[in-house]
């Protein structure tokens, strides 16, 4: 552990199994989904946890509805905001909505216009900014200064995290004997929560975070062993555009494997196959991880392979393959 993490607020699993049973009411428990023409192509078994079938169409739904759900209800009345590009906006949306309490977002202006709509449709306000992390967060302090709502950050918050940790927790339940999970990672709050629950009830299985080559902080701050942060990196998996930031840095130094990387035609690929394959819709954040086990088939070579699908919040007039 870093000396810095004694400032931090980290949770624990405890709070993981209290999230669980918190949030139980307005989530889904997803299932998980094989593919043997997958499987025979990377020599892997592989298990798709599909959070794209979960509340609001992403795992977000999970560490939104722990936060929203956990405040007294003094704090709840005020409202609460964050910044956003898509599926933390709506999630919040949901989990607010849910509660009956106000709800604020500060969205990028380029966000899929399927995500903003969702945010309007669960009764969510937006708040629009450049496509920049700097924008993003000049503009929500902005958004907090007037109305004091409480802020729910997308990843780098103790309640969020542990409510993310559902979703292995929920996986190492489905399937049995995984020697690796590999997840997206952008902020790291899904990685991060997976981190939390994996290392207290299954430290052998090995956490790998899949990562755009064209968005690849996360993979430099690995190698370079603290946190560098892109502004506003370009690639096609928009969830996946955030820096690390302390709290999720901490459990990707501390009980990450490694981070993988694919370009952005075989993330792309690796998304097709899937549509085609599993007859499922994804996003392109959703996609990585397969792109990168196509790209490393060593690393998972007769392994059994868990994979958490993201979400599902595609806009469905805007794919990825439709300028190629």
């Amino acid at each position: 552990m870093n000396e810095s993490d004694n400032n931090l607020n980290i949770p624990t699993y405890d709070d993981v199994l209290a999230a669980h049973e918190r949030i139980k009411p307005y989530i889904h428990q997803t299932p998980v989904l094989t593919s043997r023409f997958l499987n025979e192509l990377t020599g892997a078994e592989l298990f798709f946890k599909c959070e794209n079938f979960q509340k609001a169409g992403a795992f977000k739904v999970r560490g939104a509805c722990n936060a929203v759900f956990g405040l007294d209800e003094k704090t709840a009345q005020i409202g609460v905001a964050t910044h956003s590009s898509g599926n933390h906006a709506l999630s919040l949306s949901y989990a607010a909505g849910q509660r009956g309490i106000p709800v604020t977002v500060v969205m990028p202006r380029t966000a899929p216009q399927a995500k903003k709509d969702a945010v309007i449709g669960y009764g969510g306000s937006i708040v629009e900014c450049e496509p920049s992390t700097s924008s993003r967060e000049a503009t929500f302090a902005e958004v907090v200064a007037e109305s004091g709502a409480e802020f729910v950050h997308p990843y780098n918050d103790p309640r969020v995290i542990a409510g993310q940790g559902t979703c292995s927790k929920e996986l190492v339940s489905q399937v049995d004997n995984l020697d690796a999970v590999v997840a997206p990672i952008g902020g790291g709050g899904m990685i991060s929560g997976t981190c939390l629950t994996l290392s207290n009830i299954a430290p052998q299985i090995k956490i790998y975070a899949a990562e755009p080559l064209n968005a690849d902080d996360a993979a430099r701050s690995f190698k370079a062993g603290h946190i560098i942060a892109d502004d506003a990196p370009d690639t096609v998996a928009d969830g996946l555009k955030v820096p690390l930031k302390d709290l999720t840095w901490h459990f990707v130094s501390n009980h990450v494997t490694d981070i993988l990387t694919a370009t952005e035609e075989e993330i792309v690929d690796a998304m097709k196959l899937i549509w085609k394959r599993m007859k499922i819709v994804m996003e392109p954040s959703s996609a990585v991880p397969l792109a990168t086990i196509l790209k490393n088939p060593e690393l998972f070579k007769g392994k059994r392979v868990g994979i958490i699908i993201t979400g599902g919040n595609v806009d469905l007039d805007a794919l990825p393959w439709m300028n190629n």
